[in-house]
């Protein structure tokens, strides 16, 4: 079975993107393991799908796979990695766009200097709605990790996020204490977790350790998530450039004032950049 694909990043961020309607994609766990292996496949964080919506009021459907093969809901990265895709195959002549998720239906829009804005919805912060273990819902968890008392702010942006406020970044332990988050008992389902160093109020640098890939050079969700619990914290403002190890992104929240049950939704701006295309026998 061969496949076309199109590799692209937002920020480094890397992705092998899947044409599903003009081509059948039907793969396993192993073989997504394989195409996102740096050695012996393609190489990318995750893989993703265009597809026909199956729902009649949007005009795509999107799926994302992890570098371990899982599927999961969310990514504000390949968001706009596919908004500029299905643009430049001419699958779509709209400049914004409704796509369906696992997580909900997010907007993608090209913007005329060819940045692309994603409304990602609005933040969960019910615990169960993330997932997260909690018997109430806080702005910060304390949680035993090892041990060792770590405080968190936990939410979804359609996915779930751990952040944690440190004051070196390039000192902070994202490799283990991010492996030994994203699998504590308290996130059923694994997490993200963020990394943050606020600069001043409207500026952040973030490192993301994201559950089934590691730590990547930037993770879309994972700046919203971030920001958002900035906020929340009473450390930023509304509108925040995110310096992730790959280039910066913009978030705009406006809180918890409007929209779905109260809370605005989250608005993520930032690149989408094509690097090759090629076939991949499987």
């Amino acid at each position: 079975m061969k496949l076309r694909f199109t590799k692209m990043h937002g920020l480094g961020n890397d992705f092998v993107v899947f044409d599903a309607i003009n081509q059948t994609v039907a793969l396993s766990a192993e073989q997504y393991r394989f195409i996102a292996d740096r050695h012996f496949g393609i190489g990318c964080d995750q893989i993703l799908l265009v597809e026909r919506p199956t729902q009649a009021d949007v005009d795509f459907r999107y799926r994302i796979f992890n570098a371990d093969g899982g599927e999961v809901q969310q990514c504000g990265n390949g968001a706009r990695c596919f908004a500029r895709f299905v643009h430049d195959k001419n699958l779509t002549d709209k400049v914004t766009l409704r796509v369906e998720t696992a997580s909900g239906i997010i907007e993608p829009r090209l913007e005329a200097d060819g940045m692309v804005t994603v409304n990602m919805g609005p933040p969960r912060f019910v615990p169960a709605q993330v997932p997260f273990v909690a018997e109430t819902e806080a702005v910060v968890y304390v949680v035993d990790v090892d041990g060792e008392p770590i405080e968190l702010s936990v939410l979804s942006m359609g996915n779930p996020h751990a952040v944690r406020v440190v004051c070196n970044l390039d000192a902070a332990p994202v490799q283990s204490l991010g492996a030994r988050i994203e699998h504590h008992m308290r996130f059923p389902e694994r997490v993200n977790v963020g990394f943050m160093q606020v600069v001043h109020r409207r500026e952040i640098r973030l490192r993301v350790f994201e559950r089934g890939s590691g730590e990547t050079l930037a993770c879309g969700t994972g700046a919203c998530a971030a920001v958002v619990a900035g906020i929340r914290l009473g450390l930023l403002d509304p509108g925040v450039v995110v310096h992730t190890r790959g280039g910066d992104l913009s978030i705009q929240w406006a809180g918890e004032v409007a929209g779905a049950e109260g809370v605005a939704p989250v608005w993520l701006t930032g690149p989408a950049v094509t690097v090759f295309e090629g076939e991949v026998e499987l």
